[in-house]
């Protein structure tokens, strides 16, 4: 059964600017892939579709078959704990430490304070930060911010995460890095879909690729048809 599905989903703002124009398609559970495109082309306003930011003008949004449009009031933050998101600017609280930021989501499903965090500890060690874990984001690198973004992300285990250009201000590296510990995760239950505009990094993935243009998804590329130039 798809984790997430858009059955003919068009969003136009208000003014006229149709942001996304009937677009369709699903994401199997245990399945990463990604969603591509010039600026503008639609990748930001499909991403808030499915956190609930915004609500589809037609067509349905639908999360483990359940139809978006009726989640409303307190049900919003329930099916926001359920999709994690890694940010490009990795949106950090920097006045709380390293464990404080990842342990947030649990804190927030009311999870007891010695299991969160045992989790924190858990998912810290796999993303090889547990030496950080006091530490403020402010003494952190790049990179080890992006993979407390990561950390903070998953550490619910939500069924799906959506990174919005997650490798935007890092090096061609701590992009192969990140993306690598993107990769993992299906293997741990959570589905991933990536917006990305690093067409080369995207390529190398060998990962479906869905391909806005001017809001309209005009390519859904499967892994073997990828051709690196």
């Amino acid at each position: 059964m798809p984790v997430l599905r858009f059955d003919n989903v068009s969003k136009q703002y208000p003014g006229g600017h149709a942001a996304l124009a009937e677009v369709s398609f699903a994401v199997d559970a245990g399945e990463m892939l990604f969603v591509t495109g010039r600026s503008g082309a639609g990748k930001s306003t499909l991403l808030k579709l499915i956190q609930l930011a915004e609500r589809p003008s037609r067509g349905a949004v639908l999360f483990d078959e359940r139809n978006l449009a009726r989640v409303r009031g307190g049900a919003i933050a329930a099916h926001r704990r359920n999709v994690g998101v890694v940010y490009q600017n990795h949106q950090l609280l920097m006045d709380r430490s390293v464990a404080d930021n990842v342990a947030l989501p649990l804190v927030l499903r009311g999870i007891k304070r010695g299991d969160a965090g045992k989790r924190v500890r858990s998912i810290l060690d796999k993303l090889g930060l547990a030496a950080r874990e006091r530490a403020l984001p402010s003494q952190l690198s790049a990179g080890e911010q992006q993979r407390v973004g990561i950390a903070r992300a998953v550490v619910a285990e939500p069924a799906l995460l959506i990174a919005d250009e997650p490798t935007g201000n890092l090096d061609p590296a701590l992009s192969t890095e990140i993306m690598a510990l993107l990769a993992a995760l299906p293997e741990r239950g959570t589905s991933v879909l990536v917006a990305s505009h690093d067409l080369g990094l995207v390529k190398r993935m060998k990962k479906r690729v869905l391909v806005l243009d001017q809001g309209r998804l005009v390519d859904d590329i499967a892994p073997e048809d990828l051709v690196d130039e």
